[in-house]
């Protein structure tokens, strides 16, 4: 390992065009979940894969779903509507209300782009069959539930961070939350700030380990017109040095604090999001391999999601064990498919106590890697997915609500024990 190097992440606010998209993508499978649970209906029968686009005063949902009949088209003595190619219609009133909500939640009112005004167009459709087919009960060979698509995910954890994240996308999260957090109070100048900003964050790392920060960039949306970069600068460079913390800015750092100046025109208004166009920032800044799978707008069934959070919770809990200080893990999977094709375990030459091999092992005793058996052990068939939608899906804190169960620690015993035996 080189003794000296730089390593930068950047981070998206929940305003940021594709950060907007993820969130409507997440509240929609919030939605089919909590109805289902409201309906009486299975919660693991419900399917969503929702992309959605946003443009100036203009939101399009799209995608595929299997939903409780609360969320379709009825006749007037309460028939379900078929569509054009005679599969059940969605309703698409309960969508679009999910949606303006979202983004007046986030925050948006201006007038090329507000939540009350904004066109909004549902063009959601029944799954396609074919796909059903692999991820049903009893679809494979062995009558389990088959992963939702082929693909690899990765997970990681390193003891950079109190949440076992690589520092640079860290703090980058941390300062957009702490401005988001005080935006939203609207105490002051601060509140004067909009919804859309980026951050990034560059670490100088020494011996392996974090030790300044070099440069600062941030833009962030202002509702003032006369703002400068420099006024800008004097209202978040205090949330700045609060998310940094212990971690020291470098004296001659670099600051780039709406390096190219007036930044009013923000949001969807400014540049067209899309959902899933944000992966790095939702996982590890790059810190770490990524399978280039999406999670926001899809169910669990979908093991882009269930698995790269089963990957990371795997691989957090090897961290807080102390079996080392870094570790990677790639689950692969087939569609139709329950059980994992592999397990890869990597620990970056960190440990000093266990091989590969009996992490391995070890991971493929304690725990079921098959679609249900994630879904079954992170209680996932849950509401729970829009605050994942922006701030990274990985490096919070669990909820009450069941939210973020994947960053428990609870397997630190068993893989320990496992090994030992």
């Amino acid at each position: 390992m080189r003794s000296s190097y730089l390593f930068t992440s950047e981070s998206v606010s929940e305003g940021h065009p594709d950060k907007v998209c993820d969130r409507i993508s997440d509240e929609i499978v919030d939605l089919v979940y909590r109805e289902a649970l409201k309906t009486g209906v299975d919660p693991w029968t419900v399917r969503i894969a929702c992309e959605t686009l946003a443009t100036t005063n203009r939101v399009v949902i799209a995608g595929e779903v299997r939903v409780p009949h609360s969320l379709m088209k009825k006749d007037k003595d309460g028939n379900i509507v078929k569509d054009a190619y005679g599969d059940p219609a969605i309703n698409p009133a309960k969508f679009k209300a999910a949606a303006r909500k979202a983004i007046k939640d986030i925050g948006y009112e201006q007038d090329r782009f507000h939540w009350k005004k904004v066109k909004i167009d549902v063009l959601l459709h029944a799954q396609s069959a074919d796909i059903a087919q692999g991820v049903d009960s009893s679809s494979d060979q062995q009558g389990e539930e088959g992963a939702g698509d082929q693909g690899i995910m990765f997970g990681y954890a390193c003891g950079e961070t109190p949440d076992l994240m690589p520092a640079p996308i860290y703090y980058a999260h941390r300062i957009l939350q702490l401005l988001s957090d005080a935006r939203r109070k609207g105490d002051g100048d601060v509140g004067k700030l909009g919804p859309d900003a980026k951050s990034q964050v560059t670490v100088r790392y020494n011996d392996g380990k974090p030790a300044e920060v070099t440069s600062i960039v941030l833009s962030t949306q202002h509702l003032d017109a006369g703002w400068d970069s420099a006024k800008v600068r004097e209202v978040v460079e205090p949330y700045i040095r609060e998310a940094l913390g212990d971690l020291p800015i470098a004296k001659d750092a670099d600051w780039y604090i709406n390096p190219t100046g007036k930044f009013v025109i923000g949001g969807p208004d400014g540049d067209a999001g899309l959902t899933g166009r944000k992966i790095i920032v939702d996982t590890y800044g790059g810190a770490a391999p990524h399978g280039g799978g999406a999670f926001s707008g899809k169910d669990t069934t979908k093991v882009d999601r269930s698995a790269a959070y089963m990957a990371r919770y795997l691989a957090k809990n090897v961290v807080a064990a102390s079996l080392a200080e870094r570790c990677t893990i790639q689950l692969s999977y087939a569609i139709g498919v329950a059980q994992p094709l592999s397990v890869y375990v990597d620990l970056h030459g960190t440990s000093k106590k266990v091989t590969e091999d009996q992490v391995e092992a070890a991971i493929r005793k304690i725990i079921d890697l098959s679609p249900s058996g994630i879904r079954r052990h992170l209680s996932l068939n849950k509401p729970i997915y829009a605050k994942t939608s922006s701030y990274g899906h990985f490096g919070r804190k669990s909820g009450r609500d069941g939210s973020f169960s994947w960053e428990k620690l609870d397997l630190v015993k068993p893989l320990k024990d496992a090994i030992s035996a």
